[in-house]
C-alpha cells in the first residue's frame, strides 16, 4: 500500500509502500479516504514525540474511511461501516488497523473532510472545556493559538458552552478566521499587552479558563490575567517551549494548572470518550460545529503540509486526500 514513510527520526518524509496491516482480536482495518495533519504528526517524525514507532513507520493520528475488516470480539462495527478513528501512528496510508474502542461511526450528514479533523481536535476542545476545565456559560475563556487547528475548535465550543471568547493569535492576518469561529475578541499577543487588555474586557477579573495548546512566553504571561478560581489548561507546545508555571500565581489566585491529554482520555476512560464523540458528531451533524478544512492536499504532500504546520503558517486543519 502507498504510504508516507519516516526511514530514520528527523530524516525526510517519502511517499512510498509499507506492507497491508492485519487486524487483531478487539481491532479494525481501514481504508483511508482522508488524514487528518496535525503538530503531533511532525512531533513523532522527528523523534520528539512519547511514542517513538519502530522504522519504518507512517505518521498519522486521525483518519477517515471505510471499514474493511473486523476483528474477532469487535461488535459495534461492521465492514462498510464509514468511520473516523483516532491512532498513535500510521494515519498517512491507504490503509490502518485501529483499535476498535477508538474508532467512531461517522453518520451520513459529516463528510470525510470533516471527519478527518475531527478526532483530535474536538476530542480535545471537548475534553478539555467541558471534563477538565469547567467551562460554565458567562465566563470569559482565552484562547492561546486561536487560529490553529485545535484553537479554533477551542473558540467554536467555547461558544457553543456559553463563554464570552478571546482568542490569542501571533499575526494580525489570522484574527479575521478567528472571529468568524465565533470569537468576541481577538489579540495579537505579539504586539498587544493582552493581560492590560483582558484585565479591561473583564473589568479587573481577568479569565475563568484559559486553553494553552502553544506554551512558551505566551503561556508565562498567561497566570498574569488568571481570574479567581480560574483553570488554566495546559493542552501542548506548539511553541517549541514547555512553559514553566509560577506555583505563586496559582496559589495567589486559588488557580489550578490542569492537564489536557485526550488520547489519555481514551484510553482510561473509553465509554466517556466515545460518549462526547458522540455529542460532538451530533453537533457536526446538526451544522452546530462546523470543522474548517482551510487545506487539503495529496498524500504526497504531507512533508509540505507538516513545514507549514512547523513555520506557523496553518490556519485551520488541513486534509491529506490518501484515496
Amino acid at each position: 500500500m502507498r504510504a508516507m514513510i519516516v526511514t530514520e527520526y528527523g530524516g525526510p518524509l517519502t511517499l512510498g509502500h509499507l506492507d497491508s496491516p492485519d487486524p487483531g482480536p478487539g481491532q479494525v482495518k481501514i481504508a483511508v479516504s482522508r488524514a487528518g495533519v496535525n503538530f503531533p504528526d511532525l512531533l513523532m517524525t522527528r523523534g520528539h514525540y512519547q511514542v517513538r514507532p519502530p522504522l519504518p513507520f507512517a505518521p498519522g493520528f486521525e483518519v477517515a474511511g471505510t471499514l474493511t475488516e473486523v476483528g474477532e470480539g469487535v461488535e459495534h462495527l461492521a465492514v462498510g461501516d464509514r468511520v473516523m478513528a483516532y491512532l498513535f501512528f500510521g494515519g498517512y496510508a491507504e490503509e490502518v488497523v485501529a483499535d476498535a474502542g477508538s474508532v467512531f461511526a461517522v453518520p451520513d450528514e459529516v463528510t470525510d473532510d470533516q471527519a478527518a479533523v475531527t478526532p483530535i481536535a474536538y476530542g480535545t476542545g471537548y475534553h478539555a472545556l467541558v471534563d477538565r476545565g469547567a467551562l460554565r456559560s458567562g465566563e470569559t475563556l482565552v484562547v492561546i493559538g486561536a487560529s490553529g487547528g485545535v484553537g479554533l475548535t477551542a473558540v467554536e465550543i467555547g461558544k457553543l458552552l456559553g463563554a464570552r471568547v478571546i482568542g490569542l493569535v501571533g499575526s494580525d492576518w489570522k484574527a479575521e478566521i478567528v472571529y468568524e469561529q465565533g470569537a468576541d475578541e481577538v489579540m495579537n499577543y505579539e504586539n498587544e499587552d493582552v493581560r492590560d487588555r483582558v484585565l479591561e474586557l473583564t473589568d479587573g477579573r481577568g479569565a475563568d479558563v484559559i486553553y494553552d495548546p502553544v506554551g512558551g512566553d505566551a503561556a508565562d504571561d498567561a497566570l498574569r490575567y488568571i481570574a479567581w478560581r480560574g483553570r488554566f489548561l495546559v493542552v501542548g507546545f506548539t511553541s517549541g517551549r514547555i512553559s514553566e508555571i509560577p506555583a505563586n500565581r496559582l496559589l495567589l489566585r486559588g488557580a489550578a494548572a490542569v492537564g489536557v491529554y485526550w488520547g489519555a482520555f481514551v484510553e482510561h476512560e473509553p465509554a466517556a470518550s466515545v460518549a462526547a464523540m458522540g455529542s460532538i458528531l451530533g453537533w457536526i451533524g446538526e451544522g452546530t460545529l462546523r470543522p474548517r478544512v482551510t487545506s487539503s492536499v495529496p498524500l504526497g504532500g504531507a512533508a509540505k503540509a507538516l513545514e507549514a504546520l512547523e513555520r506557523r503558517e496553518a490556519v485551520g486543519k488541513t486534509v491529506l486526500e490518501v484515496r
